[in-house]
C-alpha cells in the first residue's frame, strides 16, 4: 500500500446524497445498499458519482464477456498491471478473482517475477505486453506478434484495453489511499516497496 490511511475517505453509507445512492445501489447485494457490502473503491469514488457511473460502464466491459480475453488471461493482465503499479488494493482484490477464474496458487507469485518465470508462450506474451504497456505505453512489434500467435486481433486489443483500465484503477487506488476492505490481508511483498 502506498498510503497507510485514505486521502479520500469512503463515503458514509448512512449519509449518501441522492446521486451517490443511485450509483452505489447496483453495487450492493441484490441492488439494495444496506444488504450488501460496497467495496471501499466504490465508496471512495462515490465522492464523484458522475465519474463513478462513467467508470463503471468501461469497467463492466473489461470484466464482462464482451472482453474477448478468457477470464484467466484477463486476470493475468490485471494482476501483472496491479503488481507493476504497486497497488496493494488491486492485487488483493484480483488474487481472489484470479484464483476463481483458473489461475493456480503457484502462478500468483510468478506474476510478480515477470514473463520469464516459467509461463507458457501465450501467458508470457500477456505478461510481457503488460510490462511493456506499463513501461512505455506501447506493445513492441515482437510482443504484438507473440500475442497474435496465441490470440485473435480483438483479444490483443483487449489486452491493451485491460492494462489501460487497470493502470487507471491503480492510479486512483494509490493516489486516493483506498484501504483494504474488512477481512483482507495485504501481501507482505507490498510492504517491501
Amino acid at each position: 500500500m502506498r498510503l497507510n490511511e485514505p486521502r479520500v475517505r469512503p463515503v458514509n453509507m448512512d449519509a449518501l446524497t441522492p446521486d451517490q445512492a443511485e450509483v452505489l445501489a447496483p453495487l450492493g447485494a441484490g441492488g439494495v445498499i444496506p444488504a450488501g457490502r460496497v467495496l471501499n473503491i466504490f465508496r471512495t469514488l462515490a465522492h464523484a458519482p458522475k465519474a463513478l457511473k462513467a467508470f463503471l460502464t468501461w469497467g463492466n466491459y473489461i470484466l464482462s464477456k464482451k472482453n474477448d480475453l478468457p477470464a484467466r488471461e484477463r486476470e493475468i493482465v490485471i494482476l501483472r498491471t496491479g503488481w507493476l503499479c504497486r497497488s496493494g488494493y488491486e492485487w488483493t482484490q484480483h488474487v481472489e478473482i484470479g484464483l476463481r477464474c483458473g489461475l493456480t496458487p503457484d502462478e500468483i507469485p510468478r506474476l510478480k517475477a515477470g514473463p520469464d518465470a516459467g509461463w507458457s508462450p501465450a501467458d508470457a506474451a500477456l505478461v510481457r505486453a503488460a510490462d511493456e504497456l506499463h513501461a512505455d505505453q506501447f506493445v513492441s512489434t515482437p510482443t504484438w506478434a507473440a500475442l497474435l500467435a496465441h490470440f485473435g486481433e480483438k483479444q490483443a486489443m483487449d489486452v491493451v484495453f485491460t492494462a489501460g483500465q487497470y493502470t487507471q484503477v491503480c492510479m486512483m487506488l494509490n493516489s486516493f489511499g483506498v484501504q483494504l476492505d474488512d477481512g483482507q490481508t495485504l501481501d507482505p511483498d507490498f510492504a517491501k516497496a
